[in-house]
């Protein structure tokens, strides 16, 4: 199939303003679509590979942009086409498996063998109280992945037993050579007949079909420590999926997501909480009552003169650092609460208290305005 897509931009399927790692990753997928190795294309390839070529390297580019393109292959250094000579890639075949792993262009080596991968990490998420952040807390959660096959012990075999493969030789890959635009590529992919593995399991497990692992739900239990925040991860080793034949089991990872409280905030290792009293406590002082994160209550003493927005500091009642240890302390912001609904006495004694503070309950706009200038020339 002959592409005839002059513009290198529209090769690649990027934007004239794209990014360097946006054509670097346009590259890749486009030369995964066109490989000859993977059935592409090969003059598809070569056209993709010159627009990489020109648009990965800054001068090259802006001459381009200016002049157009003049079709000529880029050899910088050590002939290397796409420019990677002084990054450590020996060659084109490195470039390939930098790009797309050691399977797709070569990078596999004769007599090299291939283990089983091991089971894939989980991810699940877990919702916290702010109660349970400060105490610390067990949890169970449920998880749906591949585990060890209890038939077979997750070796596969119900005798456990496995040979080397016959197609590949125990190497785990197929190889075969290609021609390309570059040459010969020598391109290996992971044997059919083993999965990769190298060997062949004797008398596969009827329970698993021979995979060693099966899928099915199962409870992990989480320790929380103290002082946890929104958005951390927990890691339980080994609690993820199985690996194939007996491999090494992924992990868990819980994420934490801290609900929010009705009183309490939190930032840090501090609580902030609003807290109201009566004007009258205000200007006398005394003591207040409030509860804590912990379920307690605390007496909190109220200065003569607290304003709103003042700011009362209960120590040692926020929240431990991570792990537990040394707690933060908790903030109550003072709101003052303006009494309404008076009755006769009430305000007769107001009126008494505001003549004794000579402090006139009406006055001339030209009054109020002098008393704001004189506050703000002090």
């Amino acid at each position: 199939m002959e592409r005839t897509v002059s513009d290198l931009y529209e090769l690649l399927e990027v934007p004239r303003d794209a990014s360097p790692e946006e054509i670097k990753r346009a590259y890749r997928r486009q030369a995964r679509r066109h490989h000859p190795d993977a059935g592409g294309d090969e003059e598809a390839f070569k056209q993709i590979t010159h627009a990489f070529q020109v648009l990965s390297d800054p001068q090259r580019r802006a001459r381009y942009d200016r002049f157009g393109d003049d079709g000529t292959p880029s050899t910088r250094g050590n002939g290397d086409p796409f420019g990677f000579g002084g990054a450590g890639f020996g060659s084109v075949g490195d470039v390939i498996d930098a790009f797309f792993g050691a399977g797709f262009g070569g990078g596999a080596r004769p007599g090299a063998t291939r283990r089983d991968a091991p089971g894939r990490d989980v991810l699940v998420g877990v919702e916290l109280t702010l109660e349970e952040v400060v105490a610390g807390t067990r949890r169970d959660v449920e998880v749906e992945v591949a585990t060890a096959c209890e038939t077979c012990g997750g070796s596969g075999s119900l005798t456990g037993g496995s040979s080397r493969c016959r197609e590949c030789g125990g190497a785990g890959q197929v190889q075969r050579v290609v021609r390309t635009a570059f040459g010969q590529l020598a391109s290996a992919a992971p044997c059919g007949a083993c999965g990769g593995s190298g060997r062949r399991i004797e008398d596969p497990c009827t329970g698993c079909g021979g995979e060693g692992r099966r899928t099915q739900r199962r409870t992990v239990t989480v320790e929380v420590p103290p002082g946890v925040e929104d958005g951390n991860r927990l890691r339980v080793a080994g609690a993820g999926e199985a690996g194939r034949h007996g491999a090494q089991a992924g992990d868990l990872f819980v994420e934490v997501h801290v609900q929010e409280h009705e009183l309490f905030e939190r930032d840090g290792r501090t609580l902030y909480a609003e807290i109201s009293i009566p004007a009258t406590q205000a200007a006398l002082g005394g003591t207040l009552a409030v509860p804590t994160i912990d379920g307690d209550e605390v007496e909190v003493p109220v200065p003569s003169g607290t304003q709103p927005g003042d700011v009362l500091t209960v120590r040692r009642a926020g929240v431990p650092m991570p792990g537990g240890g040394r707690r933060g302390d908790l903030q109550l912001v003072v709101r003052v609460e303006v009494p309404t609904d008076l009755d006769t006495a009430q305000r007769e004694l107001l009126e008494r208290l505001a003549e004794l503070r000579d402090e006139p309950l009406s006055s001339s706009g030209q009054g109020l305005f002098t008393r704001l200038r004189d506050a703000f020339q002090r």
